[in-house]
Parts: C-alpha cells; structure tokens; sequence
C-alpha cells in the first residue's frame, strides 16, 4: 500500500495548502489549538520547527499530489519521537491510511525510530481507532489536560515500537 505513496520534507512552496489544510473546519476541530491561525503565524510556525533538528516536517504524496502532512518532532538520539498528522480534507476513504504506513515505515526505515509517540483528543475517535488500527498500544490517558473552549479535554497517550510495527505492517499493505 505504501508503494503507491511517497513522503518528502516539507518545501516553501506547501506552505499555501498546509496553510488551508491546517486552518479547515474538518481538521482544526481535532487540533490542540483550535483557533484559525493566520498566516503570519502560519508561516513562524514553519520557519521555527523548519529549523528545531529534532523535528521532522513530512509532506506525504500520492502519483504526485500531496495527500497529507506529517510532522515527527522531539526526535531524541534515543529514537523516540512524537507525530502528529492531517490528511487533506475531504479526501477519499482510504487516504488516512495510506499516510499512516507511509509515515511510519518512513519512521521506522528512515528515521530509524525505535518508538513513535501519539495524542488524540477524547473526543476524536477517528484518531484514536486510526492509532489502534496501526498497531499503537494505549499508554494512558491525560486526564482533562487540553483547555479548549472553556472546557477541559482528556488526551490519550498511544506508542508504537519498532518491533511491533514490523509485525503489523505486512498486515496493512
């Protein structure tokens, strides 16, 4: 499956359509930070993680055409790293998917990670299956830890070593 896809660092010339992404209802809704971001803040955010070498800033494609964006951060000399990724909106049954594996062999093959970390909001329950679904453990749940909104959300902590995903990964191609 993840043949079909390729993963490539992040270039100037994405900043337009992760901007859009990033700032799209169906994508913003499930973010630590909901606010529609502007793009000056957009593109300081890009500037500063484009420059943090524990930070991995992925775009994934494919047949050429960006489907989704990855980002790895906190990448330790240990091999533990966090991800966090979206893919475009609207776009077909199937894609979260495709990124997933793309990403994680990426993460795994290239980075050479030994763990790779994941946060999802209690109430985003695409995420969290989409985590399961990929061979993540739950690792615990932070306990009202996000305010958003007046309100305080429960996170839930998932990781995936990299022996675990080369036995489930035959299994998602």
């Amino acid at each position: 499956m993840s043949d079909s896809c390729n993963i490539r660092s992040v270039v100037l010339s994405d900043l337009p359509t992760i901007f859009a992404w990033r700032n799209h209802i169906s994508v913003r809704q499930f973010m630590f930070t909901q606010h529609e971001i502007s793009l000056t803040e957009h593109e300081a955010w890009f500037h500063e993680a484009n420059q943090d070498n524990t930070s991995r800033l992925m775009v994934v494609e494919e047949k050429k055409q960006p489907i989704g964006y990855v980002q790895f951060s906190k990448v330790s000399i240990d091999g533990v790293a966090d991800w966090g990724f979206y893919t475009a909106p609207n776009s077909p049954k199937g894609t979260g998917r495709r990124l997933g594996v793309t990403a994680l062999s990426y993460a795994f093959n290239v980075l050479r990670l030994h763990k790779v970390c994941g946060q999802a909001l209690e109430k985003n329950n695409v995420s969290i299956c989409f985590h399961q679904n990929l061979g993540f453990k739950q690792e615990g749940v932070l306990r009202e830890q996000q305010f958003i909104d007046g309100i305080h959300h429960n996170i839930h902590c998932f990781g995936l070593i990299a022996r675990e995903w080369a036995l489930i990964k035959a299994n998602l191609e």
